[in-house]
């Protein structure tokens, strides 16, 4: 009996790293999975079929949310068309061409041409811009955040809502039920009584606990009548604001309020996760999906939507931050947050810097999350051997995620540089392809790292070999952080 136990386990062992090698396309991801399942045997096989199984292969997510086959390939058609004229009146450079291409095939997102857009620098710009576009709603109001508190800034928002629904403006808010788990009932059911239909995404609950746990909706996310729309890195929360005295800690982030045709790619992707996480799918498209060429022709900057997820067939976001590194030819500027590449993106930032372009990247002096901090350190020594500059920011905590690539590319979004948002959450990012944003975007960036301390590459060498082991053990976890 015993005996028979050793080989049934055995086989269960052999048959685990068998569908990790099968299902894991990350060779680390991999490694780190077999080797958990072979360290801690039971731990380790449930830890994978809770949060590694690839969703992505299994498509339990459908993005096809108009189900009508003519009708949309028609749509398709126009789409197609549509970002041929934007591409044939020149309005992008030729150098990013490969860029535009792959976010129009493997995202399907075309270009958006004729887009008023405004940076919105931290919860104190964002918010008053946001409650007066919410006002000023005649149709629909939609809304789709990742956290969403029940605090000052929340019921600013959430009265505004309910006073624009009762006016007959329909209102549909979405939050992930992970990352506003402290939205209480309460809070839902004064918004549903004063006329908003709500829905957490991905609602969880106990038998599916892990998996819901792991895949988050982490867009942020707002589109008025079809026309004006924001997209960024900013929550819905009062620790978002500096301008209240609540705050312990300066927050730092960047968001984007856009006034043109880049809005109807923001309203696809909030009616997909709707259609999916709602018990009151939207049917009637054509009331919500413009066309890009029906929004009001406003003279101004061509805009590509890049999302991705557990939905994509590919991680669009990740190889669009690929590419678009491989694209620059002066400069690069990123800020994230969380700081974790991953080996292709370490390779593309190496080769950008071999070529003698500048690049700078600013990260948090101290981290929400020390395991992430750690794991994020172990990449410096590497980027700064090459000549990249590594800065901490020392004000407070810089949580924004952007993106400048020489002077004409600006992206903004919800996306970290982590395994996280590359793999299982879902993300959204704008790319503006506009020297004025992109000006604007760098100003700021500068402006940033005059408030950081520069990591020198040799003290830096001198940390202790105690703190580098710590670093290159959580460097071997982080596809689990």
């Amino acid at each position: 009996m015993h005996l028979f136990l050793q080989i049934a386990y055995g086989l269960l062992i052999f048959l685990v790293i068998l569908r990790i090698l099968y299902d894991t396309r990350d060779a680390t991801k991999a490694l780190a999975y077999i080797l958990l399942v072979i360290f801690l045997p039971l731990l380790g096989i449930f830890f994978y079929f809770s949060f590694g199984v690839n969703y992505r292969k299994r498509k339990i997510y459908s993005k096809k949310i108009i189900k009508d086959v003519k009708l949309r390939e028609k749509i398709e058609t126009n789409l197609k068309k549509y970002h041929q004229d934007v591409i044939d009146e020149k309005l992008v450079a030729n150098q990013h061409t490969n860029l535009v291409n792959f976010v129009a095939q493997a995202g399907r997102n075309p270009l958006a041409a004729n887009n008023q857009i405004d940076l919105l620098e931290n919860g104190e710009d964002k918010f008053p811009v946001l409650l007066e576009a919410l006002q000023n709603a005649q149709k629909h109001i939609h809304l789709q955040y990742y956290i969403f508190a029940d605090d000052i800034t929340g019921n600013q928002i959430a009265d505004v809502l309910v006073r624009k629904a009762q006016e007959g403006v329909e209102v549909r808010f979405m939050y992930d039920d992970f990352g506003s788990h402290a939205l209480g009932r309460k809070f839902i059911r004064k918004l549903e009584a004063g006329g908003v239909e709500t829905a957490p995404f991905y609602k969880i609950i106990w038998y599916a606990f892990a998996n819901r746990l792991n895949y988050r909706n982490h867009r942020k996310i707002v589109i008025i009548d079809g026309v004006t729309s924001f997209v960024g890195g900013i929550n819905v929360s009062d620790r978002y604001r500096n301008d209240l005295s609540l705050n312990q800690i300066f927050w730092r982030d960047t968001h984007l309020k856009i006034h043109g045709s880049a809005s109807f790619f923001l309203q696809y992707i909030f009616i997909s996760d709707w259609n999916f996480c709602s018990k009151t799918p939207i049917t009637e498209h054509q009331n919500y999906l413009l066309r890009p060429e029906a929004v009001p022709q406003l003279k101004g900057d061509v805009v590509q939507v890049v999302s991705s997820g557990p939905d994509s067939d590919l991680p669009v976001i990740y190889y669009t931050l690929i590419e678009a590194i491989n694209s620059a030819k002066k400069s690069i500027y990123i800020t994230s947050p969380y700081f974790i590449p991953g080996n292709s993106l370490m390779d593309a930032l190496i080769i950008a810097a071999n070529k003698n372009i500048d690049i700078k990247i600013l990260v948090p002096g101290k981290s929400d999350s020390v395991m992430v901090n750690l794991a994020a350190q172990s990449y410096y020594t590497e980027l700064s051997h090459y000549g990249v500059e590594i800065y901490r920011y020392e004000r407070g905590f810089v949580h924004a995620k952007t993106l400048c690539i020489d002077d004409d590319i600006a992206m903004v979004g919800s996306a970290n540089m982590d395994y996280r948002s590359f793999d299982l959450n879902f993300e959204a990012n704008a790319i503006v392809y506009s020297k004025k944003l992109n000006s604007e975007l760098s100003a700021l960036f500068f402006k940033d790292i005059k408030s950081s301390e520069m990591i020198d590459p040799e003290l830096y060498l001198k940390r202790s070999k105690a703190q580098q082991l710590l670093e290159k053990i959580f460097r071997l976890l982080s596809p689990f952080l």
